[in-house]
C-alpha cells in the first residue's frame, strides 16, 4: 500500500515536471540549464514511479508486469544518463533498478515463466489523492450565529414584541400565585409556631428547625448581605432616572427651538411640529417614569419590612449559645412526644414541605418554556396579508401554559386542604399541651424567629429581583435614549436645511417695490476705459498737407536703400597710417561705412518704469556690421533685379515720404 502511494506521488510529480518543460521550451529568456534539468527530473520521477509500481506488482504476483515496469524504468534512467549526465547523477537509481530487474528476470525464467507485456499495455499508475473533500456541516463552529436568521418584517417584529409582553404577564401571574401561596403557608405555620412547637417539647434546647434557619442566614451573609443590596438600589434608581430625564430633556429642548422658529417664520416654517412628532416617545417616557415610581414604592415596602424584622434577623445571626440564651426556657410535660396529635402534625408539615418543593420545580419549568412565534406570524402574514396577533398569541399561550395552570391550581387546592387540617390538629395539640407564662413567651419568640427567617428569604429575593429589574431597565432606557438622540439629530439637520432655504429665499426677495427710471438714465453710457496705465499721447510734428487729412490712415515707412560704398575708396583714405610690421594674411581694417538714415519713428512718453529704446538702434542700418556689399550677379538667361535708385529718391511704387523731422517730446 505504501509503494502504491509513493508510485502515484512520483507519477504526479513527473507529470508536473513534464508540463513545466512544455511551458518553458517556448521561452527564450530562461537560463540554458532549465530545460535539461526539467526533462531529467521528469524521467527520474517517472522511473521511480515505475520502480515502486513494480514492487506492488510483485506483491500481487504479477511477475511479467514487474519485469515490464523495471525495463521501462531502466530505459528512462539510461536516457537521463546519456543526455543529462552533466546536470544530474542517477548512478544509485540505475544500480537499484538493474539489480531488481536482474532478480525479477531470473525468478521469472526459472520459476514463473510469466508473459512480459508491452509498456503500452500496462495499466496507468494514476495520481494520489492528497486531500479529501468533506461536506460542510453548518454551523461551522459552536459560536457561529447567522446575522440574518432573526430578520423578520416589521409587522412580525411588532407582533413578537406584544407576544413577549403577553407571555411575561402569563409567567408572572403563575409564578406570583405560587409564591403568594407559599408565603401564606409560611405565615400560617409561623403563627402556629410550627414545626418549632413539635421540636421544642423539651423546653430547654434550640429547636432543630430554628438552628437550621440560623445557619442558613449566616451562610447567606446575614444582615450585611441585605444592607449591601439595599444600598445599591438608590444608585441604580438614580442612574435610570438620569438617563430618562436626559432623554426627555433632549426632546424638550428641540421642541422649544422648533416652537420659537415657528413663531418667528409663521407659515414659512412648514415642517411637522415637534410636539406632534414626539407624542409616541413622550408616552413611552411616561410609561418608564410610572414604572420607576412603582419600583420606588415597592422598594420602600421591602425596606419597611426589613426594619420590622431587623432585630429578630440579627438574633438569628448570633452564635448558637447566644441564640439559646435569648430564647426563654420552659419545662412542659414530655408526655406529648409520642402522642398521635404530634405525629399527625408532623405528617401534615412534611406534606406541606413537599408541596413547596414541587412549586420550586414547577416555577423553573414555567420559566423555561419557549416557543418561536415568528414562524406562526410569518405564515399568517403570507396567507392573509395581516396578523391577528391577539388570537394567535392567546391560543399559543393557552396551548403552552394550559397544563401548568392546572398544576398550579391543584397545588393551591392541596395547600388549602393541608392548612385546614394543620389548624385543626394544632388546636388539639394546644389543648393537650400544658400552658404557662414561660411556655407562652418561649413559643412567641420561636414564632418571631421563624417569621424572621421567612422574611429574610423573601427580602433577599425581592432585593435581588429589584437589582435585576433596574439593570434590565437600564438597557431599555439606553435604547430609548438612543432613539431620542437619533430623532433629535435628524430634526436638527432638517432644521438647518430649512433655515438655509429660508435665508436664501429672503435674500432673493426685493427690498422695495419697482419704480420708474428717468429717461435720461436709460441712455447707454460710454464704454469704460480698459484697466491699466494710460500712455501719454504721441505728438509728432507733421507737415500742413498731412495735418489737413487727419482721417487718412498713415502710410508705412518706405524701404531704405541698401548701403552703397566702394571698399577701395575707403581703404585709400585712411585716417591713420597703417603700422609697419610683418605681412599677414588678414585683410587690413576698414572704416565702418556711414550709417544709412532711416525713416523717423514717432515715440511717446511711456508709463513709469518704461525704458526708452536707445537712439543708436536702427533695424535698417546694415552698415554697422562691417559686411561688404556684394552686388547681385545675375545668371545668364535670367533677368536681374532692378538696381537701387539714386540717393535721395524713393523706390518706384512707394508713395513720396515727407522729409524727416526730429520727434517732438513734450515738456514734462
Amino acid at each position: 500500500m505504501k509503494d502504491a502511494v509513493i508510485a502515484k506521488l512520483a507519477n504526479q510529480a513527473a507529470d508536473y515536471y513534464g508540463e513545466a518543460f512544455k511551458q518553458c521550451q517556448y521561452k527564450d529568456n530562461l537560463p540554458k540549464e532549465v530545460l535539461p534539468v526539467l526533462a531529467a527530473k521528469h524521467c527520474i520521477l517517472q522511473a521511480n514511479a515505475e520502480l515502486h509500481q513494480s514492487i506492488l506488482a510483485k506483491q500481487k504476483k504479477r511477475f511479467g508486469e514487474e519485469i515490464a515496469r523495471l525495463q521501462h524504468a531502466a530505459e528512462l534512467v539510461k536516457t537521463v544518463a546519456s543526455r543529462y549526465d552533466e546536470y544530474v547523477n542517477v548512478k544509485d537509481l540505475t544500480d537499484k533498478i538493474n539489480r531488481a530487474l536482474t532478480a525479477a528476470k531470473k525468478d521469472n525464467d526459472f520459476i514463473y515463466h510469466d508473459r512480459v507485456p508491452e509498456v503500452k499495455d500496462l495499466e496507468h499508475i494514476g495520481k494520489a489523492a492528497l486531500v479529501k473533500a468533506t461536506a460542510i456541516a453548518p454551523p461551522l463552529s459552536q459560536k457561529y450565529t447567522d446575522l440574518f436568521e432573526k430578520m423578520v418584517p416589521m409587522a412580525v417584529q411588532q407582533s413578537m414584541g406584544i407576544y413577549g409582553q403577553r407571555k411575561a404577564e402569563t409567567v408572572n401571574k403563575l409564578v406570583g400565585m405560587m409564591r403568594e401561596a407559599t408565603n401564606l403557608c409560611n405565615g400560617v405555620l409561623a403563627s402556629l409556631n410550627l414545626p418549632a412547637a413539635l421540636e421544642d417539647l423539651s423546653g430547654d434546647s434550640i429547636p432543630q428547625s430554628i438552628a437550621e434557619k440560623s445557619r442558613m442566614i449566616v451562610e447567606q451573609g446575614g444582615l450585611q448581605n441585605i444592607d449591601k443590596l439595599i444600598k445599591d438600589l438608590p444608585e441604580l434608581l438614580t442612574r435610570n432616572r438620569e438617563i430618562l430625564d436626559e432623554s426627555l430633556k433632549m426632546l424638550d429642548d428641540e421642541e422649544t427651538t422648533d416652537n420659537e422658529l415657528r413663531s418667528k417664520f409663521n407659515q414659512r416654517w412648514s415642517r411637522t411640529p415637534s410636539g406632534d412628532l414626539y407624542k409616541p416617545l413622550r408616552a413611552e417616557g411616561n410609561g418608564f417614569r410610572n414604572i420607576l415610581d412603582k419600583a420606588v414604592h415597592a422598594d420602600q415596602v421591602v425596606k419597611d419590612r426589613y426594619n420590622a424584622q431587623c432585630d429578630m434577623i440579627a438574633l438569628l445571626c448570633k452564635p448558637e449559645n447566644e441564640l439559646n440564651a435569648a430564647i426563654p426556657s420552659a419545662n412542659p410535660t414530655k408526655t406529648l412526644q409520642g402522642s398521635e396529635v404530634v405525629n399527625v402534625l408532623r405528617s401534615l408539615l412534611a406534606q406541606l414541605d413537599e408541596v413547596k418543593k414541587e412549586r420550586e420545580t414547577l416555577e423553573g419549568e414555567i420559566k423555561a418554556v419557549t416557543f418561536d412565534m415568528s414562524t406562526t406570524f410569518l405564515k399568517a402574514l403570507a396567507q392573509d396579508g395581516a396578523i391577528n396577533e391577539e388570537q394567535l398569541s392567546v391560543s399559543q399561550l393557552d396551548q403552552s401554559y394550559g397544563s401548568y395552570n392546572q398544576k398550579v391550581s391543584a397545588s393551591l387546592s392541596k395547600q388549602e386542604e393541608l392548612l385546614g387540617q394543620v389548624q385543626t390538629a394544632h388546636q388539639e395539640f394546644s389543648t393537650l399541651k400544658q400552658s404557662n407564662n414561660e411556655a407562652n413567651q418561649r413559643e412567641e419568640v420561636l414564632k418571631k424567629l421563624a417569621s424572621a427567617h421567612d422574611s429574610y428569604v423573601e427580602i433577599c429575593n425581592n432585593l435581588r429581583e429589584g437589582t435585576k429589574f433596574y439593570n434590565d431597565l437600564t438597557e431599555h432606557l439606553v435604547k430609548f435614549q438612543t432613539k431620542c438622540s437619533d430623532i433629535v439629530f435628524a430634526r436638527k439637520t432638517e432644521r438647518d436645511e430649512l433655515l438655509k432655504e429660508l435665508q436664501q429665499s429672503i435674500a432673493r426677495e426685493p427690498s422695495a417695490p419697482a419704480f420708474n427710471v428717468p429717461a435720461y438714465q436709460t441712455t447707454p453710457a460710454a464704454p469704460a476705459p480698459a484697466p491699466g496705465p494710460t500712455p501719454a499721447p504721441r505728438t509728432v510734428y507733421q507737415p500742413q498737407q498731412v495735418q489737413q487729412q487727419p482721417q487718412q490712415k498713415p502710410q508705412p515707412p518706405s524701404r531704405p536703400p541698401p548701403p552703397s560704398f566702394t571698399p577701395q575708396a575707403a581703404a585709400a583714405n585712411p585716417t591713420n597710417p597703417a603700422p609697419t610690421g610683418p605681412p599677414t594674411n588678414n585683410p587690413p581694417p576698414m572704416a565702418p561705412p556711414s550709417q544709412a538714415q532711416g525713416p523717423p519713428y514717432p515715440t511717446y512718453q511711456g508709463y513709469q518704469g518704461f525704458y526708452q529704446m536707445p537712439m543708436g538702434y536702427n533695424p535698417y542700418a546694415y552698415g554697422q556690421y562691417n559686411i561688404p556689399y556684394m552686388p547681385y550677379q545675375a545668371t545668364p538667361g535670367q533677368g536681374g533685379y532692378p538696381g537701387a535708385p539714386p540717393a535721395g529718391q524713393p523706390y518706384p511704387g512707394y508713395p513720396q515720404q515727407p522729409p524727416q523731422q526730429q520727434p517732438y517730446y513734450p515738456q514734462q
